[in-house]
C-alpha cells in the first residue's frame, strides 16, 4: 500500500467545512505546513475558496490575495515540498505556478475558466479533473438519483480528458478525480460505490481521492466533522487498496500512521 502520496490540505478561507478560519494567515499556514511536512505529507495543497454548500463565491483579487504570498512563504520556508494548488481560476493558477507549485487541483475539471487548459499546457504542470455534478464552483445539498454513476462520471471525465489533450496537455499529466460527497450526490451510497469502484478510474489516468470528513461518512448518528476521523481513515484505506495514487486529507499525520 506504499505506491501512493499524501497531500495534506492547507484552506486558507474562513468557510472551509472542517478547518475554515483557522489558517487564514502567513504565520499560521506556515506553521501548519510544517507540521503536515512533519507528519509526511509529501503535497501541500493551498485552497482560498471554499466549494462546498452554502460557501460565498470569492473575487479573483481575494483568492490571489490568500493563496500566493502563503504559497510563496512554504516555498522559501522548505525549498523542496511540493505544492498544489486547489482553485478553477486560470488567473490563480498560473500566478501560483509562478510561484512555485507543481500541481493544479480544478474541482471543475476545465468547465470553470475556458483558459485553464491553456495555463496548464504552457506550465507542463500536473493537472487534477474533478467530477461534480454541478457545473459551476458551487456545490449543492442535492439527492441526485443515477441510473449508473460510475459510468456517468466516467463519460464526464473521459470527455474532460480529451478536451484537455487536444489543448496540448500532456496526458503525463493529467490526474483525475471521480469526486465524492455532495460534489457527487448527496446520498452517501454513491461516494461508497465509488470507492469500490476506484480501480475502473485507474484505467482513465492516475486517482487522486479525497474522503476526508465528508458528509458521506456521517453515518446514521449524523456525525459532526469533528467526529469523522475514524471512518476517514477507513475510507482511505479502502481508497489506497482500490488504486488511489493521491490521497488528500486534513489529518495527515493520523493518515500516514494507519497506512504504514
Amino acid at each position: 500500500m506504499q505506491d501512493f502520496l499524501i497531500v495534506g490540505v492547507l484552506n486558507v478561507t474562513p468557510d472551509s467545512y472542517f478547518d475554515g478560519g483557522q489558517y487564514n494567515h502567513i504565520e499560521t499556514a506556515l506553521k501548519r505546513a510544517g507540521e503536515m511536512i512533519e507528519g509526511g505529507a509529501d503535497i501541500i495543497e493551498v485552497g482560498g475558496e471554499s466549494t462546498g454548500p452554502g460557501s460565498s463565491d470569492v473575487s479573483l483579487e481575494e483568492e490571489i490575495s490568500r493563496t500566493i504570498d502563503i504559497i510563496k512563504a512554504i516555498k522559501s520556508a522548505y525549498p523542496d515540498q511540493d505544492i498544489s494548488i486547489d482553485t478553477y481560476k486560470s488567473e490563480v493558477a498560473d500566478l501560483a505556478i509562478n510561484a512555485g507549485v507543481m500541481m493544479v487541483n480544478d474541482i471543475t475539471a476545465g468547465r470553470g475558466d475556458p483558459n485553464m487548459f491553456a495555463v496548464i499546457f504552457k506550465s507542463d504542470i500536473d493537472y487534477v479533473l474533478m467530477y461534480s455534478k454541478d457545473s459551476s464552483a458551487r456545490t449543492t445539498v442535492q439527492d441526485l438519483q443515477y441510473d449508473d454513476v460510475i459510468g456517468t462520471i466516467i463519460t464526464l471525465l473521459t470527455n474532460q480528458v480529451h478536451k484537455a489533450q487536444e489543448a496540448g496537455i500532456d496526458q503525463s499529466h493529467i490526474i483525475i478525480d471521480p469526486g465524492l460527497g455532495h460534489f457527487v450526490s448527496s446520498i452517501p451510497e454513491y461516494s461508497f460505490t465509488i470507492i469500490d469502484h476506484l480501480q475502473e478510474f485507474t484505467e482513465i489516468a492516475p486517482v487522486f481521492i479525497s474522503p476526508s470528513r465528508k458528509s458521506f461518512l456521517a453515518g446514521p448518528q449524523n456525525l459532526p466533522t469533528s467526529k469523522r476521523l475514524p471512518a476517514t481513515i477507513e475510507a482511505s484505506i479502502n481508497c489506497v487498496q482500490n488504486g488511489a495514487k493521491f490521497l488528500r486529507t486534513h489529518d495527515v499525520t493520523e493518515m500516514v500512521k494507519a497506512l504504514s
